[in-house]
């Protein structure tokens, strides 16, 4: 039974994670199965592989680009004490919803 519920999720994270590479301005290409991103020359990852919902080193550089080219959006503004509160209590789910959210309401 838990299986049926991890599979939307997990599509939920792997769609999550693409809108963010595409907001950092990451290449991406069509392979046989997965849309592949290109983070450089010898690194290129598959939508599954994308570590923005679990590691603060992937987020961490999003979250300054919001800060610095949206920080005066309202959105930004409103969620701007949630995210840090996120930060400051390492809660990195909270803290990639709102990065997420961010970026659905910008683009």
């Amino acid at each position: 039974m838990p299986s049926s519920n991890l599979k939307p999720k997990r599509l939920e994270i792997m769609e999550s994670n693409r809108i963010i590479a595409e907001f950092m301005g990451i290449e991406s290409y069509k392979s046989t199965k997965y849309t592949m991103f290109v983070y450089e020359e010898d690194n290129h990852r598959a939508d599954v592989d994308l570590h923005y919902h679990t590691s603060w080193d992937w987020l961490m550089p999003v979250i300054s680009k919001c800060y610095q080219e949206h920080n005066r959006d309202a959105y930004f503004m409103q969620h701007n004490k949630h995210l840090l509160e996120s930060i400051k209590n390492c809660d990195i789910d909270k803290a990639h919803q709102i990065v997420v959210g961010f970026i659905n309401q910008n683009n």
